[in-house]
């Protein structure tokens, strides 16, 4: 038999309206405690991480949803006896840009113990770190877009993840010579 999750374990997944996820989580976050919601709705998570790429030829960093159109909210939304808690209910449907909770219509899934862990261990873990836009591996055709040898096409050769450097062959005077770059130096070819 499943274990029934207590109310501070119910994670769902809310869809809303892209580009909006901030928007709708800063609206609950500020409704829960106008209309005491409080005791129902404890945390609304629009899962996130640093990301750095080069455009135009400058190094940017922002933030990258990791679900796009998707926020992660932990209410108390399901009774023991698997009753809908309408007030968290209509708290969630009734908040600006959403469109709905997961699961089929009035009957919201919560989502699996092991996937909730999952996701919170991957935002602690992505916490504070900077991931490049891109991610490479070696014979990946890449364009140099910064550096003495901008412009130039090069093959990853080799790629470190821990330094977030690459290795990649390009041609300097007709002879093939490898040259580390950081990602943010390299774009996909």
């Amino acid at each position: 038999m499943a274990r029934i999750p207590a109310p501070q374990d119910q994670w769902y997944v809310v869809h809303c309206l892209s580009g909006q996820e901030n928007k709708v989580r800063d609206s609950m976050e500020r409704r829960k405690i106008s209309e005491e919601m409080a005791e129902n709705i404890f945390e609304v998570l629009v899962p996130t991480e640093r990301i750095s790429e080069v455009k135009a030829g400058q190094k940017r960093e922002t933030n990258r949803k990791f679900f796009p159109g998707y926020i992660i909210v932990n209410v108390n939304l399901l009774t023991s006896e698997n009753r809908l808690v309408e007030a968290s209910w209509y708290f969630i449907q009734e908040t600006p840009g959403v469109i709905n909770i997961a699961g089929p219509k009035d009957q919201p899934v919560p989502m699996p113990e092991h996937e909730v862990q999952s996701m919170l261990a991957q935002i602690k873990e992505r916490e504070g770190a900077i991931m490049p836009a891109t991610m490479f591996e070696a014979g990946d055709a890449v364009v140099v877009a910064d550096g003495p040898f901008e412009g130039q096409n090069g093959v990853v050769a080799e790629v470190n993840e821990e330094k977030g450097e690459l290795m990649v062959a390009v041609n300097i005077f007709g002879r093939e010579t490898q040259v580390p770059l950081e990602y943010w130096q390299v774009e996909k070819a």
